[in-house]
């Protein structure tokens, strides 16, 4: 090597393709990347994309759902394009889900691998924005088989679509708010606003799941939330994978490490999440496990399944064996750069054929045909208001044998409880003390709210004010007390390592939380207490409580905020996670008082109420068991919100006397062994001071 080459930090290789170019070498100086595993790491997108449309198109020969139709067919280019959209929309949609994760997640903010992530959400947000404008075009334009003109007549019937026809209103709904989110994804670069884009953009998948069934059918809240968690996964895994694939072979080989790790951790959770899910969306679409094995349909899931479970353990065998060996090699000084291009190639490949696949199942119809209520020729008041059928009449037997399952609630329960019991598993490993009632206490508060969300309650709730309310008092105020007791916020800061290269993890973003102001205010205290109190009312008195009736979304909005308003309000109270302000003992019982004699009173109104909440709805549900009439059934869950609110200001009241009796009590050991260490120094400096006076008043007398 001459001293030139030296200087500069250039290696001469001979071979068959000669001398390497200055900027070849000076691409493995900065990168580690040689021609050829750039090369693979660049043709792994495009690996992606051509398996992605090759499975779409042999999914849509055997599925069937690109052959003529009988009537109102729109023709060859509608029925083919139409796929190769939505296609385009889940991969767009994927990158800008899997960049906003990764910047949000792995991403160093003090390394350009943020700003790239960021670059490539904002190319994939311009694109989803396009591709959902078209797949709105197409999906007008299969559904009314006119052709495309520039006439008035064909923007009039456009525009009704989107406007009057609940497809084309969700259509629309995605698009303004993918269009919002390609807005904001280039102007900010906050931490704030980088984990509220990550959120926006998940919940832009919700009007694409919606579609899927239409709002009356049967199911329809089950099936709505298991698509939506399949297409959450699927984007966070895939998005993920291409936007590491992109920051492996542009960041410096000192990254690639902790980039790889932390995708790994966010494709367990995603492939745990997609097969969930698509285990439940399965099983609304086919009905019939039998369907699998003689449907078209069933024999694109079977291979679809197929191919995750591959890639799914292909993946976790891979990527344990490849971070071992990064590890060692890193100790060496080697480089492991080719084995891990390979390895992202052809899982790019695998992802494509999957995704396409996906893309053609959505153009398939399904073995279970979702019937709504106007297709019924007799369809009952339950369903032409809810699209399910009443349940049975009411029986004790019933709270343990009516079920219908809600696959986002249930799946982020799973996920907390088994990132608890890892946590402490963690520190017991260390050596560290966690008490095991904690653990207990955790385990029965998730048990609650997985029964409270999809057992009895729930069911019968949805057509009985009685049971809504029962599902109220447990959610804001039984199930808070078991997870405060349980201090997650606790375990998590002293369980997860913190991280110092400048990317936020779980325990970097609890941190942010807990020291923002938001959280200062909303935590105080009074605020806590005044926001539990005021919750009643603006939801029960306001359109809020019609909302969370009519819609599933509001309903998942009311279980998420009746949950962190009575945490809220029980941390202040007996909690012992993290917090700016903590309340003395006294004002604690006397904030308890107060708040639970306005829930009294609230209870009360209700239940000497004459006016019915939601008349259109729980007046109308066609019911001829239980109550006689809806008011009396609304009259009953008053009673049960003024009664069930005090079993639970009892235990409060006991936990914080307990917490205020052992605070003295630890008080009085650190004066007693303060005073052993001074030998009571500041008692005999009070009795010298009192001598002191009295020597002083006796020389005056």
């Amino acid at each position: 090597m001459s001293a030139s080459d030296q200087r500069l930090g250039h290696t001469r290789v001979k071979g068959r393709e000669g001398r390497r170019t200055n900027a070849e070498l000076d691409r493995i100086t900065r990168t580690g990347w040689s021609r050829g595993t750039v090369l693979a790491v660049q043709w792994g997108p495009a690996a992606l994309i051509i398996t992605a449309v090759i499975g779409m198109l042999i999914a849509l020969v055997i599925g069937g759902a690109a052959a003529p139709l009988a009537l109102g067919d729109p023709g060859p280019v509608v029925r083919w394009g139409l796929p190769t959209v939505r296609l385009a929309y889940n991969l767009t949609a994927s990158l800008t889900i899997g960049a906003l994760v990764m910047a949000a997640w792995a991403a160093s903010r003090d390394e350009p691998e943020y700003e790239r992530a960021m670059q490539l959400a904002q190319g994939g947000a311009a694109a989803w924005t396009i591709t959902t404008a078209a797949a709105a075009l197409f999906t007008y334009l299969s559904v009314s088989a006119v052709p495309f003109s520039m006439s008035a007549d064909f923007g009039q019937g456009l525009w009704f679509f989107l406007a009057q026809l609940e497809v084309g209103q969700l259509w629309l709904i995605n698009l303004v708010m993918v269009a919002l989110l390609s807005t904001f994804v280039f102007a900010s670069r906050s931490r704030w606003g980088t984990i509220l884009l990550t959120l926006v953009s998940l919940l832009c998948l919700w009007p694409l799941a919606s579609q899927g069934h239409a709002a009356g059918a049967e199911n329809h809240n089950t099936a709505v939330g298991g698509i939506t968690l399949h297409y959450t996964g699927a984007a966070v895994w895939l998005g993920g994978l291409v936007v590491l694939a992109v920051l492996a072979a542009t960041s410096a080989p000192r990254r690639r490490l902790p980039l790889v790790e932390r995708y790994s951790q966010l494709a367990f959770v995603a492939f745990f999440v997609t097969a969930a899910s698509g285990v439940v969306a399965t099983i609304v679409n086919v009905g019939d496990l039998a369907r699998l094995f003689d449907t078209p349909y069933g024999a694109i899931v079977i291979a679809k399944t197929v191919i995750l479970v591959a890639l799914g353990i292909f993946g976790a065998m891979n990527r344990r064996f490849l971070i071992d060996r990064m590890r060692r090699n890193i100790a060496a000084g080697e480089s492991t750069t080719k084995p891990l291009a390979w390895l992202l190639a052809a899982e790019l490949a695998l992802m494509g054929a999957v995704a396409g696949a996906a893309a053609a199942l959505g153009r398939t119809a399904a073995p279970q045909a979702q019937i709504t209520a106007d297709q019924l020729a007799d369809p009952t008041p339950a369903q032409l208001l809810s699209g399910e059928t009443l349940p049975p009449p009411f029986e004790t037997s019933r709270l343990f044998t009516e079920w219908r399952l809600d696959p986002i609630w249930t799946t982020l329960v799973i996920i907390g409880i088994v990132f608890y019991i890892a946590g402490f598993i963690r520190l017991r490993r260390r050596g560290d003390k966690w008490p095991i009632w904690r653990l207990v206490a955790v385990l029965i508060g998730c048990a609650i709210l997985l029964y409270n969300v999809n057992g009895a309650l729930y069911v019968y709730g949805r057509f009985l004010f009685s049971f809504h309310m029962t599902e109220h008092m447990i959610l804001s105020m039984i199930i808070p007390i078991f997870l405060v007791l349980g201090a997650p916020m606790t375990l998590l800061l002293r369980a997860v390592k913190p991280r110092d290269d400048g990317s936020m993890g779980m325990r970097e973003w609890v941190l942010l939380l807990v020291h923002s102001k938001w959280a200062k205010f909303f935590s105080h205290p009074i605020v806590a207490g005044v926001n539990f109190a005021v919750a009643l009312l603006t939801f029960y008195f306001t359109p809020l409580f019609r909302w969370a009736t009519y819609d599933h979304v509001g309903h998942m909005w009311m279980i998420a905020h009746f949950l962190i308003v009575g945490y809220l309000f029980v941390e202040s109270l007996i909690g012992d996670d993290p917090t700016r302000v903590r309340a003395p003992f006294p004002m604690r019982l006397i904030s308890l008082i107060l708040v639970m004699t306005f829930h009294a009173f609230f209870g009360l109104a209700v239940m000497t109420g004459t006016g019915l909440l939601v008349a259109e709805w729980y007046g109308a549900t066609g019911r001829d068991w239980g109550p006689a009439t809806a008011l009396e059934d609304q009259q009953l869950g008053g009673a049960v919100a003024w009664g069930l609110g005090e079993f639970p200001t009892v235990i409060l009241a006991a936990i914080v006397t307990l917490q205020w009796a052992r605070s003295d009590e630890r008080l009085a050991k650190r004066e007693d062994k303060r005073a052993e260490r001074d030998h009571d120094a500041e008692l005999e400096a009070y009795n010298a001071r009192l001598r002191a006076l009295a020597e002083r008043d006796g020389d005056g007398a």
